[in-house]
């Protein structure tokens, strides 16, 4: 039965490995908010399920469903998709769902941030968030996993980690003060220590242009293996990303040999 630690993953001896590395099965949400998608979601609803069907070729899929639309996604999507009923506010698993951290035995876990829909009352993209707040204890008790219980707002697409022990995150996200306003950034490089399990924490100044997650990482960058990252990048000057993708790419050429 999973149940909820009362330690950190970094004091238990886990940490977050890379996403490269060997794991279990995918997990995704179903698109079905008509504010958010449009015509009905119906598009987006066929590329979810193309994407998750690909997914199912080489790997588990696990994909969540309001009771309103199961029978539709059922039909959508292949057999070898496994499909629950669950009830959520929109329909990214990335952000809402459980970080895993694993130890040296291969034992994992899972850490459930504070979801608040990206900002909360100060620019938080809908109201209510309370389903998706819910997502990554409810994947971790099906998973039948433990899990930690944190009062820290993060989602998972601010952060990255090699699995090596270094953690990629951006200024523009994480010290937003719809995020942690009460944390300084010395105390929310702890949280991410303790939680990721990491030792090192890397600082980009700005995410993505025009970005509505207010700069998660994972739109700028993915990491490779560990000391290697693929940076979002365009030669237009002109781009209003060119700037942003060169200040990062600068960052690293300073601090580090590129």
């Amino acid at each position: 039965m999973s149940k909820k630690m009362n330690s950190t993953p970094k004091k238990d001896g886990f940490w977050m490995p890379g996403e490269w590395e060997k794991h279990d099965q995918c997990w995704m949400i179903w698109p079905e908010r008509s504010d958010n998608w449009r015509l009905g979601a119906k598009p987006a609803q066929r590329v979810f399920a193309n994407v998750a069907n690909a997914i199912a070729k080489y790997e588990k899929v696990t994909m969540l469903v309001s009771h309103q639309q199961f029978e539709n996604a059922r039909n959508l999507l292949d057999q070898n998709v496994r499909v629950i009923e669950y009830s959520n506010d929109d329909s990214w698993m990335r952000d809402v769902g459980p970080t895993i951290v694993k130890n040296k035995d291969g034992e994992i876990r899972g850490v459930d941030w504070v979801f608040n829909a990206w900002g909360g009352f100060k620019g938080g993209l809908y109201f209510p968030w309370d389903k998706d707040d819910a997502i990554a204890r409810k994947v971790c008790e099906i998973s039948n996993i433990d899990y930690y219980r944190t009062d820290f707002v993060l989602e998972g697409g601010s952060i990255h980690t090699d699995g090596d022990g270094t953690l990629y995150t951006t200024e523009e996200c994480l010290l937003n003060e719809n995020r942690n306003p009460d944390l300084s950034k010395e105390q929310i490089e702890e949280n991410l220590k303790e939680y990721c399990g990491v030792e090192k924490v890397i600082w980009l100044p700005l995410g993505v242009y025009n970005d509505e997650t207010n700069g998660h990482v994972d739109n700028l960058l993915h990491v490779v293996s560990p000391g290697h990252v693929v940076l979002t990048w365009t030669d237009d000057t002109t781009d209003p990303q060119y700037e942003r993708s060169k200040l990062a790419y600068d960052y690293f050429n300073k601090y580090f040999r590129c």
